[in-house]
Protein backbone atom coordinates (compact mmCIF):
# COMPACT_ATOMS: atom_id res chain seq x y z
CA UNK A 1 0.00 0.00 0.00
CA UNK A 2 1.80 3.48 -0.76
CA UNK A 3 0.06 5.06 2.38
CA UNK A 4 3.19 6.67 4.84
CA UNK A 5 3.36 4.69 8.09
CA UNK A 6 2.56 6.17 11.11
CA UNK A 7 -0.46 7.19 13.75
CA UNK A 8 -2.69 10.22 13.28
CA UNK A 9 -4.62 11.79 16.33
CA UNK A 10 -7.29 14.34 16.22
CA UNK A 11 -8.60 16.73 18.80
CA UNK A 12 -10.97 18.75 17.49
CA UNK A 13 -13.15 21.40 19.75
CA UNK A 14 -16.52 19.81 19.84
CA UNK A 15 -19.85 21.82 19.10
CA UNK A 16 -22.39 20.82 21.51
CA UNK A 17 -25.08 21.99 18.96
CA UNK A 18 -23.88 19.34 16.10
CA UNK A 19 -24.30 15.94 17.16
CA UNK A 20 -21.25 14.28 15.55
CA UNK A 21 -18.88 11.22 15.52
CA UNK A 22 -15.74 11.59 16.58
CA UNK A 23 -12.37 10.73 15.17
CA UNK A 24 -9.55 9.94 17.62
CA UNK A 25 -6.97 8.52 15.89
CA UNK A 26 -5.82 6.18 12.88
CA UNK A 27 -3.11 4.61 11.22
CA UNK A 28 -0.93 2.08 9.24
CA UNK A 29 1.69 0.91 11.73
CA UNK A 30 4.41 -1.82 11.36
CA UNK A 31 5.18 -3.49 14.73
CA UNK A 32 8.51 -5.69 15.05
CA UNK A 33 8.96 -5.06 18.95
CA UNK A 34 7.69 -7.77 21.59
CA UNK A 35 7.21 -5.08 23.72
CA UNK A 36 4.53 -3.86 22.05
CA UNK A 37 1.43 -4.14 24.01
CA UNK A 38 -2.23 -2.67 24.95
CA UNK A 39 -4.15 -4.09 27.97
CA UNK A 40 -7.77 -2.81 27.48
CA UNK A 41 -8.57 -2.55 31.34
CA UNK A 42 -5.36 -0.25 31.66
CA UNK A 43 -6.22 2.22 29.13
CA UNK A 44 -7.08 5.96 30.57
CA UNK A 45 -8.22 6.90 26.96
CA UNK A 46 -11.78 5.54 26.59
CA UNK A 47 -14.53 5.28 26.10
CA UNK A 48 -13.02 4.43 22.38
CA UNK A 49 -14.14 1.69 20.00
CA UNK A 50 -10.92 0.34 18.19
CA UNK A 51 -11.10 -1.50 14.71
CA UNK A 52 -7.85 -2.94 13.64
CA UNK A 53 -6.98 -5.27 10.43
CA UNK A 54 -3.61 -6.82 9.64
CA UNK A 55 -2.20 -6.41 6.30
CA UNK A 56 0.84 -9.01 7.15
CA UNK A 57 2.33 -10.70 9.83
CA UNK A 58 0.65 -11.66 13.44
CA UNK A 59 -0.42 -10.64 16.24
CA UNK A 60 -2.13 -12.10 19.24
CA UNK A 61 -6.03 -10.62 20.65
CA UNK A 62 -7.46 -11.44 23.59
CA UNK A 63 -10.62 -11.23 24.88
CA UNK A 64 -12.16 -13.04 28.29
CA UNK A 65 -10.58 -16.87 28.20
CA UNK A 66 -10.40 -16.65 24.49
CA UNK A 67 -7.01 -16.22 22.54
CA UNK A 68 -6.91 -15.11 18.62
CA UNK A 69 -3.89 -15.70 16.62
CA UNK A 70 -4.51 -12.35 14.24
CA UNK A 71 -2.90 -12.95 10.95
CA UNK A 72 -3.80 -11.34 7.30
CA UNK A 73 -7.20 -10.36 6.70
CA UNK A 74 -8.07 -10.59 9.79
CA UNK A 75 -9.50 -7.75 12.02
CA UNK A 76 -10.24 -7.27 15.44
CA UNK A 77 -13.09 -4.72 17.36
CA UNK A 78 -12.53 -3.71 21.23
CA UNK A 79 -14.39 -1.28 23.37
CA UNK A 80 -11.68 0.60 25.37
CA UNK A 81 -12.06 0.06 28.31
CA UNK A 82 -12.62 -3.69 28.49
CA UNK A 83 -11.00 -6.89 29.23
CA UNK A 84 -8.81 -7.72 26.32
CA UNK A 85 -5.08 -7.89 25.30
CA UNK A 86 -4.04 -7.16 22.65
CA UNK A 87 0.17 -7.50 21.52
CA UNK A 88 2.86 -8.50 18.76
CA UNK A 89 3.17 -12.31 18.40
CA UNK A 90 6.04 -13.38 20.37
CA UNK A 91 7.25 -16.20 17.53
CA UNK A 92 6.32 -14.33 14.66
CA UNK A 93 9.58 -13.83 12.59
CA UNK A 94 8.09 -10.81 10.04
CA UNK A 95 6.27 -7.14 10.89
CA UNK A 96 3.02 -6.99 11.71
CA UNK A 97 1.57 -4.94 9.31
CA UNK A 98 -2.39 -3.17 10.42
CA UNK A 99 -4.27 -0.66 10.12
CA UNK A 100 -6.60 0.69 12.81
CA UNK A 101 -9.02 3.49 13.68
CA UNK A 102 -10.04 4.37 17.15
CA UNK A 103 -13.06 6.63 17.49
CA UNK A 104 -15.24 7.64 20.07
CA UNK A 105 -18.83 5.58 20.48
CA UNK A 106 -20.77 8.59 19.78
CA UNK A 107 -24.12 7.83 17.44
CA UNK A 108 -22.22 4.87 15.80
CA UNK A 109 -22.34 2.25 19.14
CA UNK A 110 -25.56 0.71 17.74
CA UNK A 111 -23.94 0.06 14.45
CA UNK A 112 -20.66 -1.65 15.94
CA UNK A 113 -22.86 -3.70 18.36
CA UNK A 114 -24.94 -4.87 15.51
CA UNK A 115 -21.74 -5.93 13.18
CA UNK A 116 -20.31 -7.14 16.42
CA UNK A 117 -22.96 -9.67 17.03
CA UNK A 118 -23.37 -10.68 13.80
CA UNK A 119 -19.73 -11.17 12.53
CA UNK A 120 -17.51 -11.66 15.82
CA UNK A 121 -14.83 -10.28 17.58
CA UNK A 122 -12.36 -10.98 14.93
CA UNK A 123 -13.91 -11.50 11.87
CA UNK A 124 -12.22 -12.06 8.35
CA UNK A 125 -12.41 -9.10 5.71
CA UNK A 126 -11.29 -9.07 1.98
CA UNK A 127 -8.67 -6.28 1.35
CA UNK A 128 -11.36 -4.93 -1.40
CA UNK A 129 -14.42 -4.44 0.74
CA UNK A 130 -15.83 -1.09 1.13
CA UNK A 131 -14.71 -0.56 4.78
CA UNK A 132 -11.47 -1.44 4.18
CA UNK A 133 -11.35 0.45 1.09
CA UNK A 134 -12.53 3.45 3.06
CA UNK A 135 -10.13 2.52 6.15
CA UNK A 136 -7.04 2.78 3.46
CA UNK A 137 -8.62 5.93 2.32
CA UNK A 138 -8.99 7.55 6.21
CA UNK A 139 -5.55 6.83 7.11
CA UNK A 140 -4.36 8.01 3.69
CA UNK A 141 -6.35 11.38 4.10
CA UNK A 142 -4.84 11.66 7.56
CA UNK A 143 -1.38 11.39 6.55
CA UNK A 144 -2.18 14.07 4.09
CA UNK A 145 -3.74 16.57 6.31
CA UNK A 146 -6.84 16.28 4.46
CA UNK A 147 -9.05 16.01 7.65
CA UNK A 148 -9.02 19.17 8.99
CA UNK A 149 -12.21 20.21 11.21
CA UNK A 150 -14.38 18.09 13.33
CA UNK A 151 -17.77 17.40 9.95
CA UNK A 152 -14.42 16.11 7.59
CA UNK A 153 -13.48 13.90 10.80
CA UNK A 154 -17.39 12.84 11.74
CA UNK A 155 -18.02 11.43 7.82
CA UNK A 156 -15.21 9.28 7.92
CA UNK A 157 -16.16 8.11 10.88
CA UNK A 158 -19.86 7.56 10.01
CA UNK A 159 -19.33 6.29 6.64
CA UNK A 160 -17.16 3.99 7.42
CA UNK A 161 -19.25 2.16 10.42
CA UNK A 162 -22.32 2.39 8.38
CA UNK A 163 -20.28 0.36 5.30
CA UNK A 164 -19.02 -1.87 8.03
CA UNK A 165 -22.66 -2.98 9.13
CA UNK A 166 -23.83 -2.76 5.17
CA UNK A 167 -21.03 -5.66 5.03
CA UNK A 168 -23.43 -8.12 6.52
CA UNK A 169 -26.47 -7.40 4.78
CA UNK A 170 -24.68 -7.44 1.78
CA UNK A 171 -22.98 -10.76 2.64
CA UNK A 172 -27.01 -12.04 3.06
CA UNK A 173 -28.13 -10.34 -0.57
CA UNK A 174 -25.73 -12.27 -2.39
CA UNK A 175 -27.32 -15.67 -3.56
CA UNK A 176 -23.92 -16.85 -4.35
CA UNK A 177 -23.30 -17.24 0.00
CA UNK A 178 -26.86 -18.84 -0.12
CA UNK A 179 -27.25 -22.90 0.52
CA UNK A 180 -28.19 -24.34 -2.87
CA UNK A 181 -31.47 -25.70 -1.20
CA UNK A 182 -32.38 -22.01 -0.58
CA UNK A 183 -31.37 -20.45 -4.04
CA UNK A 184 -34.08 -23.29 -5.13
CA UNK A 185 -36.51 -22.63 -3.31
CA UNK A 186 -36.11 -18.22 -4.15
CA UNK A 187 -36.01 -19.21 -7.52
CA UNK A 188 -39.16 -21.44 -7.55
CA UNK A 189 -40.81 -18.61 -6.12
CA UNK A 190 -39.61 -16.09 -8.46
CA UNK A 191 -40.58 -17.97 -11.23
CA UNK A 192 -44.36 -19.19 -10.10
CA UNK A 193 -45.16 -16.28 -7.96
CA UNK A 194 -48.30 -15.79 -9.47
CA UNK A 195 -49.37 -19.20 -8.10
CA UNK A 196 -50.53 -20.35 -4.76
CA UNK A 197 -47.47 -21.50 -3.13
CA UNK A 198 -47.62 -23.26 -0.16
CA UNK A 199 -44.79 -24.26 2.54
CA UNK A 200 -45.26 -27.65 1.95
CA UNK A 201 -44.80 -27.62 -1.55
CA UNK A 202 -41.92 -25.70 -1.73
CA UNK A 203 -40.50 -28.18 0.96
CA UNK A 204 -41.22 -30.81 -1.24
CA UNK A 205 -39.09 -29.10 -4.02
CA UNK A 206 -36.40 -28.32 -2.25
CA UNK A 207 -36.24 -31.87 -0.18
CA UNK A 208 -36.17 -30.09 3.16
CA UNK A 209 -38.39 -30.60 5.66
CA UNK A 210 -40.67 -27.30 6.54
CA UNK A 211 -39.30 -26.36 9.76
CA UNK A 212 -35.18 -26.27 8.38
CA UNK A 213 -36.52 -24.77 4.88
CA UNK A 214 -37.83 -21.74 6.81
CA UNK A 215 -34.88 -21.99 9.36
CA UNK A 216 -32.11 -21.79 6.40
CA UNK A 217 -34.30 -19.47 4.04
CA UNK A 218 -34.56 -17.00 6.51
CA UNK A 219 -31.05 -17.08 8.19
CA UNK A 220 -29.88 -17.00 4.32
CA UNK A 221 -31.80 -14.61 3.20
CA UNK A 222 -33.39 -12.21 5.77
CA UNK A 223 -36.82 -12.96 4.96
CA UNK A 224 -39.17 -16.23 5.19
CA UNK A 225 -40.27 -18.07 2.36
CA UNK A 226 -43.74 -16.00 2.61
CA UNK A 227 -42.16 -12.99 3.23
CA UNK A 228 -39.97 -13.23 0.47
CA UNK A 229 -43.09 -14.25 -1.74
CA UNK A 230 -45.04 -10.92 -0.63
CA UNK A 231 -42.03 -9.00 -1.67
CA UNK A 232 -41.77 -10.58 -5.37
CA UNK A 233 -45.13 -10.47 -5.69
CA UNK A 234 -45.23 -6.51 -4.54
CA UNK A 235 -42.17 -5.50 -7.04
CA UNK A 236 -43.95 -7.31 -10.27
CA UNK A 237 -47.37 -4.99 -8.76
CA UNK A 238 -45.37 -2.22 -8.81
CA UNK A 239 -44.58 -2.94 -12.94
CA UNK A 240 -48.01 -3.34 -13.58
CA UNK A 241 -49.21 -0.49 -11.70
CA UNK A 242 -46.75 1.96 -13.54
CA UNK A 243 -46.67 0.45 -16.94
CA UNK A 244 -50.48 -0.97 -17.31
CA UNK A 245 -53.88 0.05 -17.09
CA UNK A 246 -55.04 -2.98 -15.40
CA UNK A 247 -57.92 -2.39 -12.48
CA UNK A 248 -56.49 -3.74 -8.82
CA UNK A 249 -58.24 -6.41 -9.28
CA UNK A 250 -56.98 -7.89 -12.47
CA UNK A 251 -53.16 -6.95 -10.93
CA UNK A 252 -54.20 -9.10 -7.73
CA UNK A 253 -55.69 -12.08 -10.46
CA UNK A 254 -52.08 -11.15 -12.36
CA UNK A 255 -49.90 -11.90 -8.99
CA UNK A 256 -51.63 -14.68 -7.02
CA UNK A 257 -53.80 -13.00 -4.77
CA UNK A 258 -57.46 -14.18 -4.42
CA UNK A 259 -58.98 -10.67 -4.25
CA UNK A 260 -58.30 -7.13 -4.60
CA UNK A 261 -58.63 -6.52 -1.22
CA UNK A 262 -56.29 -9.09 0.23
CA UNK A 263 -53.65 -7.88 -2.51
CA UNK A 264 -54.12 -3.88 -1.02
CA UNK A 265 -53.18 -5.29 2.09
CA UNK A 266 -49.98 -7.10 1.38
CA UNK A 267 -48.42 -4.38 -0.86
CA UNK A 268 -49.42 -2.28 1.82
CA UNK A 269 -47.46 -4.04 4.45
CA UNK A 270 -44.42 -3.87 2.34
CA UNK A 271 -44.53 -0.47 0.34
CA UNK A 272 -46.74 1.47 3.40
CA UNK A 273 -49.00 2.88 1.01
CA UNK A 274 -51.81 1.18 -0.98
CA UNK A 275 -51.40 0.09 -4.84
CA UNK A 276 -54.06 3.09 -5.75
CA UNK A 277 -51.93 5.90 -4.17
CA UNK A 278 -48.57 4.05 -5.38
CA UNK A 279 -50.28 4.11 -9.06
CA UNK A 280 -51.74 7.80 -8.44
CA UNK A 281 -48.78 9.96 -6.72
CA UNK A 282 -52.01 11.37 -4.86
CA UNK A 283 -50.86 13.19 -1.85
CA UNK A 284 -47.45 11.75 -2.15
CA UNK A 285 -44.34 11.30 -3.83
CA UNK A 286 -45.24 9.70 -7.51
CA UNK A 287 -42.69 6.64 -6.75
CA UNK A 288 -41.28 5.18 -10.13
CA UNK A 289 -40.17 1.82 -7.86
CA UNK A 290 -39.43 1.81 -4.40
CA UNK A 291 -36.61 -0.14 -2.99
CA UNK A 292 -36.75 -2.36 0.02
CA UNK A 293 -33.72 -3.74 2.29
Amino acid sequence: MNIPKGTYGFRFAEDKELQLCVLFAAGYDSITNPSYHWDGLKRTDGPLLLFQYTISGEGVYESGNQTHYITAGQAFLAEIPGPHRYYYHPKSKEPWDFLFLLFRPNLILPHWRKFLGEAGETPYLPMDCAPVRILQMIVADAAAGRIIDPLIASSCVYQFMTELARLQVTTLRNRDNWPENVRLAAAFIEANYSQMISIDQLSEYVSLSKYHLIRRFSASTGLTPGAYLTRVRTEKAMELLRGTDLSIEAIAERIGYSSGSYFIKAFRSVAGLTPGEFRSGGDCLAYRKLFFD
